[in-house]
């Protein structure tokens, strides 16, 4: 059995949290939900069709377009339903820009806009248009004039959002789409935060496309308007019938249409109540963190400003470890919809908000289901939790008893023990100066893992440091993977194991002790497999946990491996299947069975000790193992340090199961994408490869199987040895076919 066992003690209780993230998504309305109900039962006709199951249809999707229409101040015939903000936002400037470019090529647009129009105008600027980003002021606020000034004769169109979806600025839509107007340019707004929160009327607002999105209006998701003001022209960004006025091809999504229309209609009934509300609890929000907190700072301008919407940074914190450290509260750093790195909010930095307040910016949004109650709770949670990542924080806000945590949830890393970007270490490592010594018999100059350094003639010393942020939630399993991880190097080297020391950050004002108890039972159980000791070690309070292993071990000064023997000829072989990176990221988002889980914890914690003890009676030419750099990173550091070309097969790549569907998910390291972009100048891919797999190939590895080079000659017996040893996932990936600069060819 196993020396690791699951300690389900330790797994998170989902709980359902505070939910202060309406300007991310808004719940579906109940009284939404129950007029859709009969369009999933029993009226499910093509509006398209003559029948009655027809016409009963489209008599609802017309009774919904006259639903919007009402709340906008529109015309019914000039609603188009669409999949939802992004598709109208799309269809607006992509068909403004098409249907006018015999006018101009000038698109004026903001540097605070949702992706789903900067990217929309970054698109058609490699098209061939020219684009025109206005800045904002310190309250995230675009001046008139500066629209203006930007107008040039060839200027077709004008596109500016209603209201800002990270602080919650309203612009002066209405004054420069009256300019826009006079000179017969088309005007453009996206609304998908204003509507529902604010009055929003095409004619005062002097717009000719605006686009609204049903799922921050409490209908569903996956459905959307573009407001076409009648004459306008646009051209189709979609082919096929001539659905929606011959604007938008595709059998009507007639349950959702069903759901917004009603949603409209609501928020036209309740608007002037629920504006006073959703201000009424923000504001009271807002008034107890900044009582308490008195150094925060609200972003946003104060007076026109979303009534929902708090945008608030406190110095000195990390925005994600701040939402970590307080699962019971629902919020966004920065923008939901596009969340997940690290860098600071773009739109915070169009306003010039300092990078030690803006990345610690969270966003808080209320809603029409906001309660008192909820408000002072979030209030008083944030507060405290604040309070304990500052750097004189409570560590007493933990207590020593035993808790339920999932550890991804206290780290921003993505998802993976990503390294450095190798072209950023590389540029370091570079200057390193090393003093001329004939005992040290690999230093940094071959890009191994770690180092050996000759004893005597009988005895060299290999001695490594890894060191990285939770890949899995369990403690115990991190433990455990993390010295697995450190052992690999020893083992990658040729080289026994003697001893390892602990290197621990742990915050100890966010977690219990006993999580740390876990980390380290699960890292001595692991060395104990390996047969050494934890002697000591160095602990350091941090904001995030983090733990890793000094690992010593011993080897022959005349018997070692290195990443760079490698010769024409050689086989290659990998001990484990690829894909820790993505599940890890998969973890995170919850996206994981138990079964998978525990499957990936198991890989990641196996030593890489059986897979080296098979190998040792070969002919070794070069050895590695295979982590942050991925596959592909450390293939190259191998055939480069060589000078060799190498060719591996796809279809012989090991992968863990649903490795491709859950690339395909998203669920994609930041470290994977940058060993893809480093490695590529030198690989030669397969013509029509998909980019997933090029990710999967590449991903950021932890605690992988060893990647060996051997004579081609013993690679059937060397394979047959892994096999009897245990090592049943070993692959024959390819050959290196020839001297060269490093190069790698990929076939299928």
């Amino acid at each position: 059995m196993s020396l690791i066992t699951c300690h389900s003690s330790l797994v998170t209780n989902i709980m359902k949290p505070i939910y202060l993230d309406y300007n991310a998504t808004t719940p579906v309305d109940p009284e939404v939900a129950r007029i859709m109900e009969p369009f999933m039962r029993e009226l499910f006709g093509n509006p398209s069709s003559i029948h009655l199951y027809g016409t009963e249809t489209r008599r609802a999707v017309e009774e919904a377009r006259r639903q919007v229409a009402r709340l906008i101040g529109a015309e019914p015939h000039e609603i188009v339903f669409t999949s939802g903000g992004t598709e109208a936002n799309n269809l607006a400037i992509q068909g403004a820009a098409r249907a006018r470019r015999h006018l101009g090529n000038h698109i004026i647009t903001t540097t605070i806009e949702h992706p789903a129009v900067s990217e929309v105008c970054g698109y058609l600027e490699k098209q061939g248009y020219r684009i025109s980003r206005v800045p904002v002021d310190e309250f995230g606020m675009v001046n008139p004039d500066d629209v203006i000034r930007e107008i040039s004769k060839d200027t077709i169109l004008i596109s500016v959002m209603h209201a800002n979806n990270e602080v919650g600025t309203i612009q002066p839509v209405a004054e420069i789409g009256r300019v826009a107007g006079e000179r017969g340019i088309l005007m453009h707004s996206d609304a998908a935060q204003s509507v529902g929160k604010i009055p929003v009327d095409v004619s005062e607002l002097r717009v000719d496309l605006l686009s609204v999105a049903g799922h921050k209006v409490y209908a569903p998701k996956g459905i959307g308007v573009l407001y076409v003001r009648q004459g306008v022209q646009i051209e189709k960004i979609i082919h096929g019938a001539d659905h929606e006025q011959d604007r938008r091809p595709g059998t009507e999504n007639v349950l959702e249409i069903v759901g917004l229309g009603r949603a409209c209609e609501l928020v036209r009934e309740g608007l002037p109540a629920d504006t006073v509300q959703l201000k009424k609890m923000r504001d009271l929000l807002e008034n107890l963190i900044i009582n308490d907190l008195p150094e925060s700072v609200v972003h946003g301008h104060p007076d026109e400003r979303l009534p929902n919407t708090l945008s608030i940074g406190f110095p000195g914190i990390e925005a994600n470890r701040l939402l970590a450290s307080m699962p019971e509260i629902a919020a966004s750093a920065g923008a939901a919809c596009h969340a997940g790195c690290q860098s600071t909010s773009g739109v915070l930095a169009a306003m010039q908000v300092p990078d030690s307040i803006a990345r610690g910016t969270v966003r808080l949004s209320t809603g029409r289901f906001t309660i008192e109650d909820e408000v002072r709770l979030a209030a008083a949670r944030i507060v405290e939790a604040v309070r304990a990542l500052q750097p004189d924080g409570d560590s007493a806000l933990v207590n020593d008893e035993p808790v339920r945590v999932r550890l991804t949830q206290y780290t921003q890393a993505g998802g993976c023990a990503c390294k450095m970007r190798p072209q950023d270490l590389e540029k370091v490592v570079k200057e390193l100066t090393i003093l001329k010594n004939p005992d040290i018999l690999v230093g940094p100059e071959t890009s191994d893992d770690a180092a050996v350094y000759r004893i005597d003639d009988e005895t060299a010393i290999v001695e490594t440091l890894d060191f990285f942020t939770p890949v899995v939630d369990d403690p115990y399993y991190f433990g455990a993977i993390a010295a697995a991880n450190a052992l690999s190097d020893i083992y990658a080297m040729g080289g026994t194991p003697l001893f390892a020391l602990n290197i621990v950050a742990f915050p100890t004002h966010r977690l219990s002790l006993d999580v740390l108890r876990e980390i380290l039972r699960g890292a001595e159980d692991k060395t104990t497999e390996a047969g050494i000791s934890i002697l000591g070690g160095h602990t350091i309070e941090d904001t995030e946990p983090k733990f890793g292993l000094v690992a010593t071990g011993r080897v022959h000064p005349d018997h070692f491996w290195t990443n760079c023997g490698a010769r024409p000829g050689d086989a290659i072989i990998l001990t484990k299947p690829l894909g820790t990176g993505v599940y890890s990221n998969a973890m995170k988002k919850g996206l994981l069975t138990e079964d998978q889980i525990e499957r990936v914890c198991q890989q990641m914690a196996t030593l890489n000790r059986a897979a080296a003890n098979a190998i040792r009676p070969f002919e070794i030419h070069a050895c590695t193992d295979v982590t942050g750099f991925g596959l592909m990173g450390h293939l190259l550091e191998m055939t480069r340090g060589a000078g060799v070309t190498a060719e591996i097969a796809t279809s012989v790549l090991p992968f863990l199961p649903r490795v491709h569907e859950l690339i395909e998910a998203g669920c994609i390291p930041g470290g994977t994408r940058n060993n893809l972009a480093y490695t590529t100048p030198w690989i030669t891919w397969p013509d029509g490869l998909s980019d997933h797999l090029k990710l999967a190939i590449c991903d950021a590895q932890t605690s992988g199987g060893l990647l060996v080079a051997i004579p081609g000659d013993q690679a059937d017996a060397a394979m047959d040895n892994l096999r009897r040893n245990g090592v049943e996932e070993a692959a024959l990936i390819g050959h290196m076919i020839a001297e060269g600069t490093g190069n790698i060819q990929v076939t299928e």
